[in-house]
């Protein structure tokens, strides 16, 4: 028999550490100090998900860093949350107050993008193709690990100038050339020849993506598993979420003992493991990545690097220090402090960071075109209206009467919402 459905603010209210987002589901982050105490929550969740009361409940994706822990309960293909998903939030709450773990409800977001355009029917297969996402019966592409940016398309007229948003995207060099190729057919341009350092391709339409292939750390004894996509990444495939939890166990004893944060993301698929963009050159990311190695040779565990993907938001700026502070402040992120770079990134290493570039102020007619590509940001519904005057003391304004769209000091929007449906009155 079907578990009960319920609707996302009745999950709410009989969760009160969840909330309802986009795609990724219902998420919840509980603050720890090491990666071991998140782990044992993991631990945690795999025998709750083995109750009655869980039963029928979907294998949640977990997101394990150094500071905490963020858990996503998928929502159904059916589009609505079950009694099942109420009552596995309800017993990882618990296990984690057990644990004397915080929870932060204020944390969990969502960033998509968005793409203008008159021709879905062209533009969607060449970013599915150069993604590696899964199709939708909706207007929009997933990825299957659920670690990425959902891509949205909305029906537009042509605007034919650069924009100022691209993206950088960066997979393993076993599969970037075959993918490009695929991509050919569904409009892609540009003389895409990495070993020369042209890496820019743009779709139908104009839009950009810088399409780099990442090799391996070369021939250093027992780290033939990783790739370097800004970061260190590896992808293992495991064959349950018990041994995805004994593995993630593993790695999270060797990030603290060498004192080098990771990211380890749990998925039904199996588990990442990412230094972060830039942070493999630290000089423990050596001993890190072949004691990961070990760790997963003595489980049995293969890697996979088509799995592997990174991503960022560019944004071509003329002010660039005002842009960069709009959007740090609508992201919750802070400034990379490095002087020599403009990134901005999550603290908790949980969303993707954005780099700003100069733009020639003279581009005036770039500069006023209405951008194809937008972002989209879904927060816990209690943080949407905070976030919307935040964005708007930082330079932003509204576009529209609406209180929807704001844009950025130079007009690059983005739409901050909810995801969850009111209560009735």
């Amino acid at each position: 028999m079907a578990a009960e459905q319920i609707r996302g603010w009745e999950f709410q209210d009989g969760a009160k550490d969840w909330r309802v987002l986009s795609t990724s589901g219902v998420g919840a982050w509980f603050a720890t100090a090491s990666h071991r105490d998140g782990a044992t929550l993991v631990r945690r969740i795999v025998d709750a998900r083995a109750g009655d009361h869980a039963a029928g409940s979907m294998q949640p994706n977990v997101d394990l860093r150094g500071s905490g822990v963020q858990i996503w309960i998928p929502i159904p293909d059916t589009g609505r949350l079950t009694v099942a998903d109420l009552a596995l939030a309800q017993d990882i709450s618990a296990a984690a107050r057990e644990l004397a773990l915080t929870p932060d409800p204020s944390v969990p977001q969502n960033l998509e993008w968005g793409i203008d355009t008159e021709d879905k029917a062209t533009l969607s297969p060449f970013w599915q193709t150069l993604l590696g996402y899964e199709d939708t019966e909706y207007d929009d592409l997933l990825d299957p690990l659920r670690r990425d940016p959902r891509v949205w398309f909305y029906p537009a007229a042509p605007r034919p100038l650069r924009d100022r948003i691209h993206f950088d995207v960066a997979v393993a060099a076993e599969i970037a050339e075959q993918r490009v190729a695929d991509a050919r057919p569904h409009g892609a341009r540009g003389d895409w020849s990495p070993h020369d350092g042209r890496v820019l391709l743009t779709d139908a339409e104009g839009n950009e993506v810088d399409y780099i292939p990442a090799g391996g750390l070369g021939d250093g004894s027992g780290v033939t598993d990783w790739r370097l996509l800004f970061g260190g990444m590896v992808f293992y495939p495991t064959r349950d979420f018990e041994q995805s939890a004994t593995f993630a166990s593993n790695v999270a004893q060797v990030a603290d003992e060498v004192g080098l944060p990771l990211m380890i993301d749990i998925r039904p698929a199996g588990i990442m493991i990412d230094t972060g963009k830039d942070q493999w050159e630290d000089e423990r990311f050596g001993e890190t990545a072949r004691r990961v190695q070990t760790a997963a040779r003595e489980e049995g565990l293969t890697a996979d690097p088509r799995r592997l993907r990174f991503l960022q938001v560019c944004i071509d700026a003329v002010d660039v220090p005002s842009v960069r502070e709009f959007w740090r402040v609508v992201l919750g992120y802070q400034n990379d402090p490095r002087e020599f770079v403009t990134d901005i990134y999550d603290p908790r290493r949980l969303n993707h960071p954005m780099i700003f570039q100069q733009m020639d102020p003279n581009d005036i007619a770039r500069r006023e075109q209405r951008n194809r590509i937008h972002l989209d940001l879904y927060l816990p519904d209690d943080q949407v209206a905070g976030r919307k005057l935040a964005a708007l003391a930082a330079g932003g304004r509204y576009t529209r009467d609406d209180g929807g769209t704001i844009a950025d000091p130079e007009g690059n929007e983005v739409d901050i919402g909810k995801a969850i449906a009111d209560r009735p009155v």
